[in-house]
C-alpha cells in the first residue's frame, strides 16, 4: 500500500488530498470518483520516507485534506 498526496482543481479553487490505496493510480482514480468534474494529479515531490504503507490495519482512502478556496472535501 502506498500513500500519495493529490491535488484536485477545478476551475479556480483547489484540494489537495492524502491518500492511502494499493497504487498511484488507485489513489487517483479513487479521488476521481471523489471529485468528478475536478482536474485530479499526484502532487510531486512524492514523500520517500512516508510512500509506503507497512501499517497492516491501514485503511483504503482519503487521510486528510486541505482546501483552499472553494472545493468541499
Amino acid at each position: 500500500m502506498v500513500k500519495v498526496s493529490v491535488e484536485v482543481r477545478s476551475g479556480g479553487t483547489r484540494c489537495i488530498v492524502a491518500v492511502r490505496a494499493e497504487s498511484i493510480e488507485r489513489a487517483t482514480s479513487f479521488v476521481a470518483g471523489r471529485y468528478p468534474e475536478g482536474d485530479v494529479r499526484v502532487k510531486f515531490p512524492i514523500d520517500p520516507d512516508g510512500f509506503f504503507v507497512e501499517d497492516l490495519a491501514a485503511r483504503v482512502g482519503m487521510i486528510e485534506a486541505e482546501q483552499s478556496a472553494g472545493i468541499a472535501a
